[in-house]
């Protein structure tokens, strides 16, 4: 089963940048679609991106045109290249995986904090 580890949070000002990995371990990883998950304080999760196997992309409208997602099956790594922060975008970040539409994303890391300053 495939075991993820999100790193590349820290403090940041708005309109920089981060980039965030996700290093996976397990056999299966090529075949996973993964997806990137953000949890503010007091909200409820949200999702923020996602990449397939045959990297297909989809972003969420709030980090659309700012983020990109991306995905190096070689590497067995996931990343996410957060442009224009924003002060919004404060939460832990968390990556998943997904086997296909339909099963529920799994597989959750322990999540890295990003904080935007103004």
């Amino acid at each position: 089963q495939v075991q993820l580890v999100e790193s590349g949070g820290g403090l940041v000002q708005a309109g920089g940048s981060l980039r965030l990995s996700c290093a996976a371990s397990g056999s299966t990883f090529s075949s996973n679609t993964i997806g990137w998950f953000r949890r503010a304080p007091g909200m409820q999760r949200e999702f923020v991106a996602l990449i397939t196997n045959v990297r297909g992309t989809k972003y969420a409208d709030s980090v659309k045109g700012r983020f990109t997602i991306s995905r190096d099956n070689a590497r067995k790594a996931a990343y996410l290249q957060m442009n224009s922060l924003i002060t919004e975008d404060t939460a832990v970040y968390y990556c998943t995986k997904r086997s296909r539409i339909g099963e529920p994303w799994s597989s959750w890391g322990q999540g890295t904090q990003v904080t935007v300053s103004s």
